[in-house]
């Protein structure tokens, strides 16, 4: 009965279509009879923050770089960040990694970033040093000869630009690559090779490796009272050089190998330097590994601390002589206290277990405490307990559990991990903002000094204790920054749905509010959502996992407000095998196309507790549902379209021709229409647009509007009986943007400008089935877009 009724609806759908005026006389438009506002999706954070810089001279100027979600400015009064570089289109999409940030000393406004993602060919464009002269408001571009790796190892060291105290119109950059050091003497206008500076680093984290095997190149660029340049390389036989006539000239400073090039006989680098011009010193962190995802090396010290007495040369070992979990794995984060000469602060990267460490020095290195010690037992006895200087508050973020309860010493919310990040505000001791999950941040750092050592010593009772102290407040500093890369959206009206790379994903009744993260199945990534177009309160979801125990695919009944898991499926291992799934438009039959290229679909009459491979379908296919149709489901892989008119059991080729085979392709059902399907998708250079069928995918017409199309969705009519409004990130007529059309697709207008672009787009988008104008979108790394029409 369904599969009759499904044929007459398609065979009407298929006669009116023929009334619908072909694609090529459709209309484009760049200018939208609507303005739109744009909004992100609350999540706080989501993403890595390499760096956080304080202008030297003027209070509350900050700036916060992300490693693939563009550059922010800190707004005082609201206590919130800006997004600077929603401006980057998706030709550039590689300029939203800021690999460094400089922020002039002398004329404020003016603030540079140095941008680019890769290094290796996954960035396909060569990077930029970006400056503005009005805080970021606007900007220019400098583009440079080379690639630049704001998502590559070591992001976090430096900071690799620099703006010449005494001369602001110099501009130093530290390259990767073996690039060297390079120099702007017009305000970053214009940029050439330092001719004179003799070393452009040689340390390789793997070498051959495409993601590790880059030359970690020049690092750091800080400057002394004296107006010597110090400059610190990724060499571990020659970390640092300085120039006293303006960078003419350079020499090795003596004794510098010996210091920063090993711990405990680990080769090491200098990864981040500090000046305290009150007492001349300079003082520089090391790390085995340019960070920010390892751990200790095999034996010893990772890394260390070094002060170096300008006046005379001196070198001193001030490392820390106690850390409460061991060995020091290496170093992150270092800052100094400007108005409160010898005080200093380091972060341990990475312990992982059960937090890491920061360190506090008042003497210049001489002494340190930290930021919690371990309290044992008379027996020693694992686990020991714990004790800390501050409480963390994630009132707003509360995600930042990951679903985990407090077990013995390692707490649910952590001090941080990969703790490059880490600032004392120059105009503020009692300011300090640090990354660590989030960026966390407190107004009250020096209540640390008057609380003491954190453990004693009970005599009579042979044991450990922990001593009062009143710790201080710490709490979440990253709202408005919104860097997570969204894999999938489903809008379920009053309810949005979210798959996120590294976070599982996110469910949403307030746009405004973070939501609830996705914890069962314990998704470390989420990448494929779906829902039953005629039951919409079951969801289904995969998502990388690990271990043995859940598997890829979750299943909701409720609008994502519970999960349940489903069988791991034999000879899918865990990690990123997660691929995509459907579920039928009543919710009885799930289809789940693995991710791991070898193992066939599969469908589920019971939430995925057990799994038949389905008949028809090749390893990797991409599935969707009707919208309307239980019976119906559909597929696509290498240029072939497949329906299934048996709920999912089986499924043939349509016979369509005309489909990219080549390059990514994204298909989405129409709701309310039976056998509507758009696609998206291909690759430059071969077959690359928008393709619709009327009648389940037996039949393909292109939309010759546009040139390239990636992501396609529909949201709310515009009338009441009118067809859903289409939403798409393509190009037409040269300009990539966010496309809608309220008209079948007669007509399209642009409905973002170009200051809103948000780099890459093209993952997925959608519209809200309740909101009319509404269009929710999904960026790799500044979080889930949604736009809704000014009035």
């Amino acid at each position: 009965m369904r599969r009759r009724t499904l044929a007459a609806s398609l065979g009407a759908a298929a006669a009116a279509a023929a009334l619908v005026p072909q694609a090529a006389q459709a209309k484009t438009s760049t200018r939208c009879q609507d303005a739109y506002i744009w909004r992100n999706a609350v999540v706080n954070g989501g993403g890595w923050v390499p760096g956080i810089v304080f202008n030297e001279t003027e209070p509350d100027l900050i700036y916060a770089r992300t490693d693939i979600g563009g550059l922010y400015r800190w707004q005082q009064e609201p206590q919130t960040w800006k997004p600077l570089l929603d401006w980057i289109g998706q030709d550039r999409w590689g300029w939203t990694g800021v690999v460094s940030v400089a922020t002039d000393p002398v004329e404020t406004g003016r603030v540079y970033a140095a941008v680019g993602t890769y290094t290796n060919d996954w960035d396909p464009n060569n990077g930029a040093v970006l400056y503005s002269d009005d805080y970021g408001e606007t900007w220019g571009a400098a583009e440079l000869p080379f690639k630049q790796g704001g998502n590559m190892p070591g992001r976090g060291m430096g900071e690799r630009l620099a703006v010449n105290p005494s001369d602001n119109a110099q501009v130093y950059l530290g390259t990767p690559s073996g690039n060297g050091l390079w120099r702007s003497v017009d305000h970053g206008r214009t940029w050439a090779e330092v001719a004179g500076f003799p070393n452009p680093g040689n340390f390789v984290v793997t070498p051959g490796d495409p993601y590790n095997g880059d030359n970690q190149g020049v690092v750091w660029i800080e400057f002394d009272q004296a107006g010597r340049i110090f400059v610190g390389v990724a060499d571990p036989d020659d970390p640092l050089y300085v120039s006293a006539d303006r960078g003419a000239t350079w020499q090795p400073v003596p004794g510098a190998a010996e210091a920063l090039g090993t711990a405990d006989g680990n080769r090491t680098i200098p990864k981040q330097a500090a000046v305290d011009h009150d007492n001349g010193h300079l003082f520089i962190v090391t790390s085995w590994d340019p960070g920010p995802y390892n751990g200790p090396p095999a034996t010893g010290r990772g890394g260390s601390i070094q002060r170096l007495a300008l006046a005379t040369g001196e070198w001193t070992d001030v490392t820390p002589a106690y850390d409460p979990l061991g060995a020091i794995p290496g170093f992150g984060g270092l800052t100094v206290d400007r108005h409160r000469p010898g005080t200093l602060m380091a972060a341990t990267e990475n312990h992982w277990y059960p937090d890491e460490v920061l360190f506090r020095s008042t003497d210049s290195g001489a002494t340190w405490q930290t930021s919690f010690d371990y309290v044992w037992d008379a027996d020693w006895s694992w686990p020991p307990a714990r004790t800390d200087r501050f409480t963390l508050d994630a009132t707003g973020s509360e995600w930042l559990t990951f679903g985990k309860t407090d077990d013995g010493p390692a707490y649910a919310i952590k001090h941080g991990w990969m703790i490059d990040a880490l600032a004392i505000d120059p105009h503020d001791s009692d300011r300090i903002m640090w990354i660590g999950g989030t960026v966390w941040g407190t107004e009250q750092l020096t209540a640390w000094d008057a609380q003491g050592p954190l453990v004693g010593w009970d005599e009579a009772a042979g044991r450990q204790v922990a001593l009062p102290v009143e710790p201080f407040d710490v709490g979440v500093r990253v709202e408005g920054i919104e860097e997570t890369a969204v894999q999938d959206i489903a809008a379920l009206g009053g309810t949005l749905v979210s798959a996120m790379g590294d976070l599982g994903g996110f469910v949403q009744t307030d746009l405004d509010r973070a939501g609830v993260m996705i914890r069962h199945p314990n998704w470390t990534s989420g990448r494929s959502l779906d829902f039953a177009g005629l039951h919409p309160d079951i969801v289904v979801g995969t998502g990388d996992v690990e271990g043995d125990t859940d598997g890829h695919v979750g299943v909701s009944l409720d609008r994502g407000a519970t999960w349940r898991t489903t069988l791991r499926l034999d000879g899918v291992a865990g990690g990123a095998n997660a691929g995509t799934v459907a579920v039928s438009a009543d919710g009885t039959r799930i289809v789940w196309s693995p991710g791991n290229g070898t193992t066939a679909p599969v469908y589920s009459t019971d939430f995925g507790q057990a799994w038949t491979p389905v008949d028809g379908l090749p390893a990797g296919a991409l599935v969707r549902s009707d919208r309307v149709d239980p019976e119906r489901l559909y597929a696509f892989a290498s240029g072939a379209f497949y329906a299934s008119t048996d709920g999912g059991r089986t499924f043939a080729a349509t016979g369509a021709a005309g489909l990219p085979a080549e390059g990514p392709v994204e298909f989405r059902a129409v709701p309310g229409r039976p056998g509507h399907l758009w696609l998206t998708g291909g690759e430059t250079g071969g077959a690359y647009g928008m393709w619709r069928s009327v009648d389940g995918g037996a039949t393909w017409r292109r939309v010759a509007d546009f040139e390239e199309a990636d992501a396609v969705g529909f949201g709310r009519a515009r009338t009441r009986q009118g067809y859903p409004t289409i939403y798409a990130s393509a190009k037409a007529t040269g300009v990539q943007g966010i496309w809608r059309s309220t008209d079948e697709g007669r007509s399209w207008q642009r409905i973002n400008d170009d200051a809103h672009q948000w780099g890459w787009t093209g993952k997925a988008i959608t519209g809200d089935p309740d909101v009319y104008g509404r269009v929710y979108i999904a960026t790799n790394g500044r979080g889930l877009i949604y736009g809704d029409i000014a009035d």
